[in-house]
């Protein structure tokens, strides 16, 4: 079993084992290439463009909500110059009391409408990066793939020594790495990346 294992890796990396060849020995072993999806959402510019779309978003809400503490800040200040109990006092803290209920409910619909939009950004391109690992797996006959981080390890960051340390892959042929194949696959399922994407290179070779 292992002895397939080891052909099957040097079969993935090669790859030019014919398909005559491939139904005469149908036990020469599994094709294995793996897949950085980090790398992927933090690179492919469509992903890049919508994240940057939800944080613009934030920005400009972060400047709105500028704009309304202010407002209530100056509110509670005015409140300040009224004498306690009077009928101006008591309309302006509830003036002061309905604009602070208001902000903190908006607030908090705003977290949320963010969250989900950055959840429903990596929900979807996820889908995207999978078919398209599929896509690839299916063209080029591989049984399984793995996903691995490419990151390297900073001596000087305890965090990225411990992912560094934790990886799942410790060595893997270039060649078996798909990345920038998928990378291809989504400028065509996010066409409106695809003219400002430069990537190159099928990741796995024939």
């Amino acid at each position: 079993m292992i002895r397939n294992l080891v052909v099957g890796v040097v079969v993935a990396a090669t790859a030019i084992v014919s398909t005559t060849a491939q139904a005469q020995e149908p036990a020469a072993g599994h094709r294995i290439a793996v897949v950085d999806v980090a790398y992927i959402f933090k690179n492919h510019p469509g992903i890049k463009a919508q994240v940057a779309a939800v944080e613009g978003d934030l920005k400009a809400y972060d400047a709105e909500l500028k704009t309304k503490r202010d407002a209530l800040k100056s509110a509670a200040e005015k409140l300040k110059t009224f004498k306690v109990g009077t009928p101006d006092y008591t309309a302006q803290e509830e003036a002061v009391a309905d604009m602070d209920s208001k902000l903190r409910l908006e607030m908090a619909r705003k977290r949320k409408e963010l969250a989900d939009a950055e959840a429903k950004i990596y929900f979807e391109n996820y889908q995207k990066i999978a078919a398209g690992v599929k896509f690839l797996a299916e063209h080029y006959k591989i049984n399984l793939v793995l996903r691995y981080n490419s990151e390297s390890m900073e001596q000087e960051s305890g965090e990225s020594v411990i992912r560094g340390v934790m990886k799942n892959i410790v060595y893997h042929d270039n060649a078996l790495d798909m990345t920038p194949g998928v990378m291809q696959y989504l400028d065509k399922a996010l066409p409106a990346a695809a003219s400002t994407a430069g990537v190159g290179g099928a990741g796995i070779n024939r």
